[in-house]
C-alpha cells in the first residue's frame, strides 16, 4: 500500500475493483472455463500494473473500465443478486449483535421480587375501585410503552363467582397463560384464560393472580369487572459482561450469574439470577437481629459503599407482612428460619473462588442463605443500564438509567 492510495481517491477505487473481482473469480473459479479465467487474470494484471505504475486518472479509469467490462463478460450472475445482499446483511447483523451480547452488553429482565425495590420484578396490581375508569387506546400504548404497564379487565355477561385460580402454563417460551374458572347463575361454568407476560411466579412460587385474593371480589354481578388487574412487567436491563474480564466482582455491586452447578432441591440448573454481592472469598458472614449483615464481625451499614438503599430502613418498622415491597423501603438483611442464616449464631464462610450473594428483598429471596456460594466461573456480569420501563406512575420508583443503586 502507497502513499498514493491515502491520497488518490481514484487509485482506492482501482483498487477496490480489483479486490472485488478476485474475490469473485475466486469464489467461481471451478465453474467457469479457462478462457474466462485467463480473460479475467489478464483485466486484472493490467489494472494492477497501472494502479503501481503511478499513472493519471485517465489511464486509471480506463483500467477500471476495461475491468468492469471483463468481469461483465466472464463472471456469473448470482440468482437473485438482491436477496443474497440483504440475506447478507441480515447475518452481518445477527454476527455483531450476538458478539455485543456475548462480550459486552447482554440484555436482562428481572423476573421476581427478590431485588424490590432497587429493581422490580413482574407485579399485579388489582384495580377494584368503583371509581376507577379504564385508561382509553391511546392511554394505554402510552403506559405499555413508557411504564410497561398491561390493564386487564374481563366484565361478566352475568352474575357468578370466581371458584379457581389454575396454575401458570408456558406457552412458546415469551408468554404465559393462567385460567380462571367461573361459575355463573345459571349453573353453567367456563374457563377464562389471561394472557401474561414471561415470568409469572415469584420465587416463592404464587401465581401472580393468587395474589389478589384477599382484595379479588370472588362474587360478581352482572355488568361488573370479573377481574381487572394491571400487569406491570419486569425491569428490563443490559448486563455489563466486560468489567469483569479486568478485575474481580467488588462487594455491593448487582451482579447475573449462572445457577448451574449450585446445589439445592429447588435450583433450576439452566437459570440466571441477579443479586447483590456481599460477601467475598475467604470471608466470615452473619447477619444480625438488627437486620444488618457482618462481615468478619465488621456491621455494614448506610455508609458502606452501595449499601445506602439497602440500610436506609427504620429500624423500628417491622418486615412487611406481604412478600413483596409495593413502596421505597427495605427491609435490611432477614434471618430465615430454614436458612443456613436463621440466628445470629449461624456464620457463612465463603469458600476460595466463591461469593455470597442476597437479595435486597430478603423476605421474598431465594438467595446465598439457602443454598450457599456462586462459583467465579458462573459470574456473567453486573448491572449496568436499566433501559425499560422508561418510568414509572411513581417518580420515586422509576429505575431508569446508569449504575446501581
Amino acid at each position: 500500500m502507497s502513499l498514493r492510495w491515502f491520497l488518490s481517491g481514484k487509485v482506492r477505487q482501482i483498487s477496490d475493483m480489483c479486490g472485488h473481482v478476485r474475490k469473485l473469480r475466486d469464489a467461481q473459479a471451478d465453474i467457469l472455463s479457462a478462457a474466462a479465467l485467463e480473460g479475467l487474470d489478464s483485466a486484472l494484471q493490467n489494472a494492477e500494473a497501472v494502479v503501481k505504475s503511478n499513472a493519471d486518472n485517465d489511464a486509471l479509469a480506463k483500467s477500471g473500465e476495461a475491468l468492469e467490462k471483463a468481469a461483465n463478460k466472464w463472471l456469473k450472475p448470482y440468482p437473485n443478486a438482491e436477496w443474497r445482499e440483504n440475506i447478507e446483511v441480515f447475518l452481518v447483523a445477527i454476527v455483531v449483535a450476538m458478539a455485543i451480547r456475548t462480550f459486552f452488553l447482554q440484555p436482562f429482565k428481572i423476573p421476581t421480587s427478590s431485588m424490590q425495590p432497587t429493581l422490580y420484578g413482574v407485579t399485579i396490581d388489582p384495580l377494584y375501585d368503583p371509581d376507577f375508569k379504564m385508561p382509553g387506546f391511546l392511554e394505554r400504548v402510552y403506559d405499555f410503552v413508557v411504564e410497561g404497564a398491561i390493564y386487564h379487565e374481563f366484565i361478566a355477561p352475568q352474575d357468578g363467582t370466581i371458584v379457581d385460580f389454575g396454575q401458570p402454563e408456558t406457552f412458546l417460551r415469551f408468554f404465559h397463560k393462567q385460567t380462571v374458572t367461573v361459575s355463573y347463575a345459571d349453573g353453567s361454568t367456563a374457563p377464562l384464560t389471561i394472557w401474561l407476560a414471561p415470568n409469572p411466579d415469584d420465587a416463592n412460587g404464587y401465581p401472580l393472580l393468587q395474589r389478589i385474593g384477599p382484595t379479588q371480589p370472588l362474587r360478581f354481578r352482572k355488568g361488573e369487572p370479573m377481574l381487572r388487574f394491571a400487569e406491570t412487567t419486569g425491569d428490563h436491563l443490559f448486563v455489563d459482561r466486560m468489567t469483569y474480564n479486568f478485575r474481580h466482582p467488588e462487594r455491593g455491586e448487582i451482579v447475573v450469574f449462572k445457577t448451574k452447578g449450585i446445589q439445592h432441591p429447588q435450583m433450576n440448573q439452566s437459570q440466571f439470577y441477579i443479586k447483590r454481592l456481599v460477601g467475598l472469598p475467604g470471608e466470615d458472614v452473619t447477619i444480625g437481629y438488627d437486620r444488618h449483615v457482618r462481615i468478619n464481625g465488621v456491621r455494614l451499614d448506610a455508609s458502606t459503599p452501595r449499601f445506602a438503599g439497602v440500610y436506609s430502613f427504620d429500624p423500628k418498622r417491622e418486615p412487611a407482612d406481604s412478600h413483596l415491597l409495593k413502596d421505597t423501603n427495605y427491609n435490611g438483611h432477614i434471618l430465615q428460619p430454614g436458612s443456613y442464616l436463621e440466628q445470629p449464631s449461624n456464620h457463612l464462610l465463603v469458600t476460595p473462588q466463591h461469593y455470597l450473594m442476597l437479595g435486597d428483598n430478603t423476605k421474598t429471596s431465594f438467595d446465598s442463605r439457602y443454598w450457599g456460594f456462586v462459583p467465579q466461573d458462573n459470574i456473567m456480569g453486573r448491572s449496568f443500564f436499566v433501559y425499560w420501563p422508561i418510568a414509572s406512575h411513581a417518580p420515586a420508583l422509576s429505575r431508569f438509567g446508569w449504575g446501581q443503586r
